[in-house]
């Protein structure tokens, strides 16, 4: 009983950003659910039962599955062939890891890098939070102000729910204030199959999805560092950086079969770890199973379907400023600005291209980018991410000449 209790407090954990994800994108939450459970039973399986995580849908990937949403009529199979790519270069990063260890393989990843296109991911988040809390400010406000002041001032597990108490907060605020449409609710049967939909392959989906990863590999590290920390273990060693790569590549890939969103570890579990004092993997993996069942629930995915969309505006305000911030603070931390001219013009290009061109391309119809097709080009996060990369390896050259790297920063991990 003890057992079912924390895994449902586990589920509550990473419930809202799970089901954010694929509301914001046009999945179905059902089917994001679905694959988080069954993603991180697979896992597990890849990691010998060792890592206590929960993987949920992945926040750096929303902006690039609604560029490819719109390249492509809103058909969101092609995303999920994108995603289904993006899997497949974790495992090929799995299999660098190994072979050539990870330290030399950070090198490429270092703070102005990744610290610059995390910030990028929540920046270029936030308009279309903006949009929805729009739609109704009073509500939208009232929720972004109630889930700031519990992770403000709140104590213990409370905090960990702040995303939960000010989502249903504003959805009984809206019932008052007759916001909400219960139609699909009410129409959904109590059982139903999740809506699973198989992928379509386009060169240009791809490109446009798979360079999130440059982001999205460092922040794994960030993620599996922070909870061998916290339960006092040493993951990147035993079982190993390149089986917990291959347990989200293969996560990811199902998710992108079943017509899911992309996985990752999520912090929010960790953080609850850190706060129960219950490191048991099984926990976890319960978690998983009591997510599995939950998907099934029509009426739950009805109910998922009626969240007004100023309620989730503005706790996806509360979430894409937190993104911002993560990134902000790996570099700050890192310290690798002062004095440095060269980082300092890696991070302005980095948030120039990945801010820049997303913007010119939304608001004022004017594409900047590596032309893909006559209809679309790389362009936003995944053009800086690629520039970035290239750009720090040509301007600190000298750095991937010597035996020494600069240290992981922890904090650089993916808040949903």
């Amino acid at each position: 009983m003890r057992k079912a209790a924390l895994s449902i407090q586990h589920l509550l954990a990473m419930f809202g950003a799970t089901v954010l994800v694929p509301l914001l994108t046009g999945f179905d939450p059902a089917v994001a659910i679905f694959c988080a459970g069954v993603g991180t039973l697979i896992f597990h399986f890849c990691t010998d039962w060792k890592v206590p995580v929960f993987l949920g849908s992945s926040f750096a990937f929303i902006g690039v599955i609604n560029q490819v949403s719109d390249a492509f009529n809103g058909d969101l199979a092609y995303a999920q062939g994108g995603i289904i790519v993006a899997g497949l270069l974790y495992l090929i990063m799995s299999l660098v890891v190994k072979f050539i260890g990870v330290e030399k393989v950070k090198k490429y990843f270092p703070p102005q890098v990744t610290g610059a296109m995390i910030a990028v991911i929540g920046l270029n988040l936030i308009p279309s939070a903006l949009d929805m809390a729009l739609t109704y400010l009073p509500i939208a406000i009232i929720t972004l102000a109630i889930a700031i002041g519990i992770n403000k001032f709140a104590k213990g597990s409370i905090r960990q729910f702040s995303v939960i108490i000010a989502v249903f907060t504003g959805l009984a605020l809206s019932f008052i204030l007759k916001q909400v449409d219960t139609t699909a609710a009410s129409q959904a049967s109590w059982f139903a199959i999740p809506n699973f939909r198989l992928p379509k392959f386009s060169i240009e989906a791809i490109l446009m999805i798979a360079p999130v990863v440059l982001a999205t590999f460092m922040e794994h590290i960030g993620d599996v560092t922070t909870n061998g920390t916290v339960v006092g273990k040493n993951f990147i060693e035993n079982p190993g950086l390149n089986r917990t790569l291959l347990g989200d590549g293969l996560a990811t890939i199902f998710a992108g079969f079943a017509g899911g969103p992309a996985n990752t570890t999520y912090g929010e579990n960790t953080a609850l770890l850190a706060i129960t004092k219950n490191y048991d993997p099984r926990v976890l993996e319960l978690t998983a199973v009591f997510a599995i069942v939950l998907s099934c629930v029509g009426k739950f995915g009805g109910f998922l379907q009626s969240i007004p969309q100023a309620v989730m505006g503005g706790i996806s305000i509360y979430l894409f400023s937190m993104i911002t911030y993560v990134g902000v603070k790996s570099i700050r931390d890192s310290k690798c600005y002062k004095g440095n001219t060269k980082n300092i013009i890696i991070i302005a290009t980095i948030l120039i291209i990945g801010l820049g061109t997303s913007y010119l391309s939304t608001y004022a119809g004017i594409e900047i980018g590596i032309p893909l097709s006559k209809t679309s080009s790389l362009t936003g996060l995944s053009l800086a991410a690629i520039v970035g990369v290239i750009l720090n390896r040509i301007l600190n050259a000298k750095d991937f000449k010597e035996e020494s790297v600069l240290n992981l920063d922890n904090t650089v991990a993916e808040v949903e």
